[in-house]
Protein backbone atom coordinates (compact mmCIF):
# COMPACT_ATOMS: atom_id res chain seq x y z
CA UNK A 1 0.00 0.00 0.00
CA UNK A 2 1.32 3.75 -0.96
CA UNK A 3 1.80 6.10 1.28
CA UNK A 4 1.48 9.93 0.76
CA UNK A 5 5.02 11.72 1.33
CA UNK A 6 3.30 14.08 3.95
CA UNK A 7 1.65 11.26 5.88
CA UNK A 8 5.57 9.05 5.58
CA UNK A 9 7.08 12.03 6.98
CA UNK A 10 4.33 12.52 9.79
CA UNK A 11 4.67 9.26 10.92
CA UNK A 12 8.71 8.97 10.67
CA UNK A 13 8.16 12.10 12.94
CA UNK A 14 5.93 10.47 15.51
CA UNK A 15 8.03 7.86 15.23
CA UNK A 16 11.16 9.62 16.29
CA UNK A 17 9.24 11.27 18.89
CA UNK A 18 8.47 8.44 20.80
CA UNK A 19 11.32 6.68 20.25
CA UNK A 20 13.15 9.22 22.26
CA UNK A 21 10.34 9.44 24.81
CA UNK A 22 10.08 5.60 25.75
CA UNK A 23 11.92 4.25 28.86
CA UNK A 24 12.18 1.59 30.90
CA UNK A 25 8.78 1.57 33.04
CA UNK A 26 10.21 2.46 36.69
CA UNK A 27 9.49 -0.93 38.77
CA UNK A 28 9.93 -0.77 42.06
CA UNK A 29 9.16 2.83 43.01
CA UNK A 30 5.11 3.31 43.16
CA UNK A 31 3.21 6.52 42.29
CA UNK A 32 3.20 7.54 46.15
CA UNK A 33 6.79 8.10 45.31
CA UNK A 34 5.49 11.07 43.17
CA UNK A 35 2.40 12.22 44.75
CA UNK A 36 2.52 12.08 48.16
CA UNK A 37 -0.60 12.97 50.45
CA UNK A 38 0.39 16.15 51.04
CA UNK A 39 0.65 17.13 47.10
CA UNK A 40 -2.29 15.43 46.11
CA UNK A 41 -4.34 17.12 49.06
CA UNK A 42 -2.76 20.54 47.81
CA UNK A 43 -3.47 19.42 44.80
CA UNK A 44 -7.58 18.79 45.23
CA UNK A 45 -7.58 21.98 48.34
CA UNK A 46 -11.79 21.72 48.13
CA UNK A 47 -12.60 18.06 47.27
CA UNK A 48 -13.64 17.75 50.76
CA UNK A 49 -15.66 21.27 51.20
CA UNK A 50 -19.03 21.49 52.35
CA UNK A 51 -20.37 22.70 49.12
CA UNK A 52 -19.34 19.47 47.46
CA UNK A 53 -21.41 16.09 46.95
CA UNK A 54 -18.34 14.00 46.74
CA UNK A 55 -17.01 15.44 50.31
CA UNK A 56 -14.68 12.43 51.96
CA UNK A 57 -15.36 9.97 48.53
CA UNK A 58 -11.97 10.57 46.85
CA UNK A 59 -9.06 9.43 49.46
CA UNK A 60 -5.80 9.49 48.31
CA UNK A 61 -5.70 5.97 49.95
CA UNK A 62 -7.87 5.00 47.27
CA UNK A 63 -6.06 6.67 44.41
CA UNK A 64 -2.99 5.11 45.43
CA UNK A 65 -4.29 1.38 45.45
CA UNK A 66 -6.30 2.13 42.66
CA UNK A 67 -3.01 2.92 40.63
CA UNK A 68 -1.51 -0.51 42.09
CA UNK A 69 -3.97 -2.41 39.47
CA UNK A 70 -2.04 -0.44 36.33
CA UNK A 71 1.38 -0.69 37.29
CA UNK A 72 2.38 0.96 34.16
CA UNK A 73 0.57 4.38 34.90
CA UNK A 74 2.74 6.80 36.23
CA UNK A 75 5.33 4.31 35.40
CA UNK A 76 6.63 4.86 31.84
CA UNK A 77 9.08 6.43 30.31
CA UNK A 78 11.86 9.48 31.91
CA UNK A 79 10.97 11.34 35.70
CA UNK A 80 9.15 13.70 33.49
CA UNK A 81 7.04 11.96 31.17
CA UNK A 82 5.99 9.79 34.27
CA UNK A 83 4.98 13.18 36.52
CA UNK A 84 3.24 14.54 33.10
CA UNK A 85 1.12 11.85 32.50
CA UNK A 86 -0.16 11.58 36.38
CA UNK A 87 -0.96 15.56 36.03
CA UNK A 88 -2.25 15.09 32.63
CA UNK A 89 -4.33 12.57 34.39
CA UNK A 90 -5.36 14.35 37.30
CA UNK A 91 -6.21 17.36 35.07
CA UNK A 92 -8.97 15.51 33.08
CA UNK A 93 -10.75 14.29 36.00
CA UNK A 94 -10.78 17.39 37.46
CA UNK A 95 -12.30 19.31 35.07
CA UNK A 96 -14.82 16.25 34.67
CA UNK A 97 -15.75 16.71 38.17
CA UNK A 98 -15.21 20.44 38.86
CA UNK A 99 -16.72 22.34 41.20
CA UNK A 100 -14.92 25.72 40.56
CA UNK A 101 -15.95 28.78 39.06
CA UNK A 102 -14.09 31.94 37.50
CA UNK A 103 -14.17 33.70 41.03
CA UNK A 104 -14.14 30.80 43.53
CA UNK A 105 -11.34 31.04 46.60
CA UNK A 106 -7.60 29.72 45.34
CA UNK A 107 -9.38 30.15 42.30
CA UNK A 108 -11.13 27.95 39.52
CA UNK A 109 -8.90 25.17 38.91
CA UNK A 110 -8.55 24.48 42.94
CA UNK A 111 -11.89 22.47 43.11
CA UNK A 112 -11.40 19.19 41.52
CA UNK A 113 -13.15 16.00 42.29
CA UNK A 114 -16.62 17.93 43.74
CA UNK A 115 -18.79 15.58 42.05
CA UNK A 116 -19.17 11.95 41.92
CA UNK A 117 -21.95 11.60 39.55
CA UNK A 118 -23.25 13.76 37.00
CA UNK A 119 -26.06 15.93 38.15
CA UNK A 120 -29.46 16.16 36.14
CA UNK A 121 -28.86 13.80 33.51
CA UNK A 122 -30.32 14.14 30.05
CA UNK A 123 -30.97 10.40 29.17
CA UNK A 124 -29.78 7.32 30.89
CA UNK A 125 -27.10 6.96 28.21
CA UNK A 126 -28.05 3.65 26.64
CA UNK A 127 -27.24 2.49 23.44
CA UNK A 128 -29.92 -0.13 22.18
CA UNK A 129 -27.59 -0.50 19.63
CA UNK A 130 -24.79 -2.04 21.46
CA UNK A 131 -25.59 -6.05 21.54
CA UNK A 132 -22.85 -6.90 22.92
CA UNK A 133 -23.14 -4.87 26.23
CA UNK A 134 -27.19 -4.76 26.43
CA UNK A 135 -29.26 -2.55 28.93
CA UNK A 136 -30.43 -3.37 32.20
CA UNK A 137 -33.95 -2.25 32.34
CA UNK A 138 -33.92 0.32 34.95
CA UNK A 139 -30.71 1.26 35.00
CA UNK A 140 -29.25 4.54 33.93
CA UNK A 141 -25.43 4.72 32.11
CA UNK A 142 -25.01 8.36 33.33
CA UNK A 143 -21.59 10.03 34.21
CA UNK A 144 -20.25 8.62 37.62
CA UNK A 145 -16.46 8.96 39.20
CA UNK A 146 -13.50 10.77 38.31
CA UNK A 147 -13.70 10.30 34.57
CA UNK A 148 -17.69 10.19 34.56
CA UNK A 149 -17.57 7.54 33.28
CA UNK A 150 -21.26 7.15 31.00
CA UNK A 151 -22.71 4.72 28.52
CA UNK A 152 -23.64 1.05 28.68
CA UNK A 153 -20.23 0.05 26.46
CA UNK A 154 -17.83 1.65 29.01
CA UNK A 155 -19.66 0.68 32.15
CA UNK A 156 -19.87 -3.24 30.57
CA UNK A 157 -16.30 -3.78 29.38
CA UNK A 158 -15.35 -1.16 32.62
CA UNK A 159 -17.01 -4.09 35.32
CA UNK A 160 -15.96 -7.09 33.22
CA UNK A 161 -12.37 -5.53 33.70
CA UNK A 162 -12.33 -5.10 36.88
CA UNK A 163 -14.46 -7.48 38.67
CA UNK A 164 -18.26 -5.85 39.13
CA UNK A 165 -21.27 -6.10 37.18
CA UNK A 166 -21.22 -2.51 35.22
CA UNK A 167 -24.52 -3.12 33.50
CA UNK A 168 -26.83 -4.26 36.60
CA UNK A 169 -24.92 -2.15 39.30
CA UNK A 170 -23.73 0.82 37.52
CA UNK A 171 -24.69 2.60 40.68
CA UNK A 172 -21.13 1.28 42.46
CA UNK A 173 -19.05 3.86 40.54
CA UNK A 174 -20.65 6.75 42.62
CA UNK A 175 -20.76 4.35 45.89
CA UNK A 176 -17.41 2.76 46.10
CA UNK A 177 -14.06 5.32 46.19
CA UNK A 178 -11.74 2.35 45.01
CA UNK A 179 -13.84 1.08 42.29
CA UNK A 180 -14.59 4.16 41.12
CA UNK A 181 -10.63 5.48 40.69
CA UNK A 182 -10.32 2.18 38.78
CA UNK A 183 -13.04 2.81 36.78
CA UNK A 184 -10.74 6.13 35.43
CA UNK A 185 -7.65 4.65 35.35
CA UNK A 186 -9.27 1.30 33.67
CA UNK A 187 -11.02 4.19 30.70
CA UNK A 188 -6.83 6.38 30.87
CA UNK A 189 -5.47 3.12 29.97
CA UNK A 190 -7.22 0.89 27.33
CA UNK A 191 -6.96 1.58 23.62
CA UNK A 192 -10.95 1.92 22.14
CA UNK A 193 -10.34 1.59 18.53
CA UNK A 194 -10.09 3.83 16.77
CA UNK A 195 -9.22 6.03 19.31
CA UNK A 196 -5.99 5.16 21.21
CA UNK A 197 -5.45 5.04 25.54
CA UNK A 198 -4.59 8.14 26.61
CA UNK A 199 -1.66 6.46 28.46
CA UNK A 200 -0.08 5.71 25.38
CA UNK A 201 -0.78 9.86 24.00
CA UNK A 202 0.78 11.01 27.06
CA UNK A 203 4.22 8.68 27.35
CA UNK A 204 4.93 8.87 23.69
CA UNK A 205 3.54 5.82 21.98
CA UNK A 206 1.03 6.83 19.67
CA UNK A 207 1.57 6.00 16.56
CA UNK A 208 -1.00 8.26 14.19
CA UNK A 209 -2.62 6.39 11.32
CA UNK A 210 -3.21 8.20 8.17
CA UNK A 211 -6.54 9.36 9.04
CA UNK A 212 -5.17 10.46 12.20
CA UNK A 213 -2.53 12.83 10.39
CA UNK A 214 -5.08 13.92 8.34
CA UNK A 215 -6.97 14.62 11.36
CA UNK A 216 -4.65 16.86 12.62
CA UNK A 217 -5.12 14.45 15.88
CA UNK A 218 -1.34 15.33 17.41
CA UNK A 219 0.07 14.10 20.48
CA UNK A 220 -0.23 16.06 23.38
CA UNK A 221 -3.11 16.91 26.04
CA UNK A 222 -5.54 18.00 23.50
CA UNK A 223 -5.39 14.64 21.73
CA UNK A 224 -6.39 13.55 25.56
CA UNK A 225 -9.21 15.65 25.59
CA UNK A 226 -10.56 13.82 22.21
CA UNK A 227 -10.24 11.10 23.25
CA UNK A 228 -12.34 11.82 26.65
CA UNK A 229 -15.08 13.80 24.93
CA UNK A 230 -14.62 14.59 20.97
CA UNK A 231 -17.18 16.84 21.18
CA UNK A 232 -15.04 19.42 22.30
CA UNK A 233 -12.88 19.39 19.62
CA UNK A 234 -12.85 21.27 16.33
CA UNK A 235 -14.06 24.73 18.21
CA UNK A 236 -12.30 27.88 18.57
CA UNK A 237 -11.21 28.78 22.01
CA UNK A 238 -13.76 26.45 23.34
CA UNK A 239 -14.42 26.73 27.45
CA UNK A 240 -14.33 23.22 28.38
CA UNK A 241 -11.33 22.60 26.79
CA UNK A 242 -9.90 26.24 28.25
CA UNK A 243 -10.74 24.62 31.49
CA UNK A 244 -9.16 21.14 31.36
CA UNK A 245 -5.82 22.57 29.84
CA UNK A 246 -6.00 25.17 32.95
CA UNK A 247 -6.09 22.46 35.92
CA UNK A 248 -3.40 20.60 33.82
CA UNK A 249 -1.20 23.95 33.52
CA UNK A 250 -1.59 23.92 37.61
CA UNK A 251 -0.89 20.69 38.18
CA UNK A 252 2.07 20.10 35.94
CA UNK A 253 3.55 23.63 37.60
CA UNK A 254 3.11 21.66 41.22
CA UNK A 255 4.92 18.52 40.32
CA UNK A 256 7.57 21.11 38.60
CA UNK A 257 7.54 19.62 34.76
CA UNK A 258 6.32 21.04 31.40
CA UNK A 259 3.02 20.21 30.00
CA UNK A 260 4.21 19.67 26.49
CA UNK A 261 3.06 21.10 23.01
CA UNK A 262 -0.48 20.82 21.25
CA UNK A 263 -2.76 21.61 25.24
CA UNK A 264 -5.86 21.82 23.30
CA UNK A 265 -7.99 20.27 20.19
CA UNK A 266 -9.12 23.16 18.71
CA UNK A 267 -7.72 22.20 15.17
CA UNK A 268 -8.19 18.14 15.42
CA UNK A 269 -11.44 16.29 14.07
CA UNK A 270 -13.13 14.25 16.51
CA UNK A 271 -13.36 10.43 16.27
Amino acid sequence: MAFSTSYSLALLSFILFSFTSWGTEARGFPISSLISKELFDTIFLHKDNNACPAKNFYTYDSFIKASRCFPRFGSTGSLTARKREIAAFLGQISHETTGGWPTAPDGPYAWGLCFKEEVNPQSVYCDSSNTEWPCYPGKSYNGRGPIQLSWNFNYGPAGKALGFDGLKNPEIVSNNSLIAFKTALWFWMTEQNPKPSCHNVMVGRYVPTEVDVAANRTAGYGLVTNIINGLECGKPNDGRVNDRIGYFQRYAKLFNVDTGPNLDCENQKSY
